[in-house]
């Protein structure tokens, strides 16, 4: 019987894909939140923003694309570390000349919540890809086993 061999993730196929996670999700905060800088004046005087809501929606909307790439690829570690980095580097070069810095909170709260849903998606991604046996954009063929 022939040895197979696993279709094994070097250290270098993580790095690259974390980097380039972390590029994707950096992208998608500028499409989406980089361009709004402008705090919107409510009729009664209060200040809202500078986000609207279907900008937020629209980055969590779009999210899935590179997470679901790397994920069902089964490279689970990369996908949490690259998208929370480009996540909390984009918010942290976004709000960091905020006068009262306060923005460390925020950067803080998206350094800690972003690992846990992008690993659950990851997750359950990967874990699909596992249980049919091949990973997204394969030929149809099964997977190389071990």
């Amino acid at each position: 019987m022939q040895n197979i061999p696993r279709d094994e993730k070097t250290p270098v196929d993580q790095v690259l894909t974390a980097l380039a996670l972390a590029g994707a999700a950096a992208l998608l905060w500028a499409v989406w939140l980089g361009w709004d800088q402008q705090r919107d004046v409510q009729p009664d005087g209060s200040e809202t923003g500078p986000y609207q809501a279907w900008q937020v929606i629209r980055l969590v909307v779009t999210l899935p694309a590179p997470v679901y790439w790397a994920a069902s690829r089964r490279y689970v570690k990369a996908t949490v570390f690259g998208i929370t980095a480009g996540l909390t580097g984009a918010a942290c070069y976004d709000w960091s000349d905020h006068a009262s810095g306060l923005f460390a909170i925020g950067v803080a709260m998206i350094m800690m919540g972003s690992p846990g849903v992008t690993g659950l998606v990851a997750a359950a991604v990967a874990s699909r890809a596992r249980r049919t046996g091949r990973a997204a954009g394969s030929a149809g063929g099964p997977a190389v086993r071990g």
